[in-house]
């Protein structure tokens, strides 16, 4: 199952991918893609494949007359993992992590698919990061890493661009990363049962048709039963929180000389199994 949603006729509805055609979830009673991930298991799933099986005519949009958002547009939290590749630590110059590097994002810095990415006129160095983000479905507390399973609904390509000058004149990383415009997720969410194992999934980024990371999420310090246990021993995971891993090595910054993001640029990210996700860089007009 690949999860959207969409724009049409002035209005974002919720919708399921179905070869090439978008078919809206309203009609079985979910006007948003948390409606669904909120349905109790497995009911939402059976009235998906009933509404798939035989979907009203008026629900069914080609999927290229349709423009397709952020899969959640406002997620309830976006939990970022950084330092979680071996080698990305090492170009980084800071030490292997022992425990998970956590900073978060704001809901206004999400942007979907086509989207631009705004580069800051007080920032002089927007870097770039591909990552695997997973998408929580049934909610929960204290969740043991070996029940992962019942609480992943999916993935979805995550682009984590940071403003380097900000993030680090300060311990603190949020600052730097939550930029309006600076997490770019999606095409969609792709379920899980789709994917036959997250942590052997090639991932790469690209910068006007030129491959500056390329990697496998094999590794991943990490992995994901690890952060839902350890995230969910601090704070309830709710349905729809998007949890990105963190990126392998190639970012800008590490680069020489550095090779920050610039107006212009067209950016890819995509993971093996979810799509492709692309954004362009334009400068920010304070006009």
């Amino acid at each position: 199952m690949k999860l959207c949603t969409f724009q049409q006729d002035g209005r974002a509805h919720a919708g399921v991918i179905s070869g090439g055609d978008v078919i809206s979830l309203g009609s079985a009673g979910f006007p948003t893609v948390i409606s669904f991930l909120e349905g109790v298991e497995p009911e939402a799933k059976n009235r998906i494949e009933e509404l798939l099986a035989k979907p009203p005519a008026d629900s069914v949009f080609p999927l290229g007359s349709v423009k397709l958002l952020a899969p959640i547009p406002r997620p309830p939290k976006i939990v970022c993992i950084g330092l979680n590749y071996r080698d990305h630590a090492i170009e980084s110059g800071l030490p292997i992590p022992t425990t998970p590097v956590i900073f978060t994002k704001f809901a206004t810095a999400v942007i979907g698919p086509g989207d631009d990415i705004v580069l800051p006129a007080n920032s002089e160095k927007p870097d770039y990061e591909a990552e695997l983000a997973f998408v929580i479905g049934k909610g929960g507390r204290h969740i043991k890493a070996a029940d992962w399973r019942e609480h992943v609904f999916g993935y979805t390509n995550f682009h984590d661009v940071s403003a380097r000058d900000f993030q680090l004149v300060t311990s603190q990383w949020t600052i730097g990363k939550t930029f309006d415009t600076f997490a770019p997720f999606g095409p969609w969410i792709v379920s899980a049962d789709e994917i036959a194992d997250p942590h052997n999934l090639n991932i790469r980024l690209e910068i006007n048709g030129e491959t500056l990371q390329n990697s496998n999420t094999r590794e991943l310090i990490f992995g994901i039963p690890a952060l839902v246990e350890y995230l969910s021993s601090v704070f309830t995971l709710e349905s729809g929180d998007i949890v990105a891993t963190g990126t392998p090595p190639g970012v800008g910054m590490a680069r020489k000389p550095p090779r920050w993001l610039r107006p212009g640029d067209e950016v890819l990210v995509a993971i093996e199994g979810l799509g492709e996700l692309r954004n362009t860089a334009v400068a920010e007009d304070l006009q």
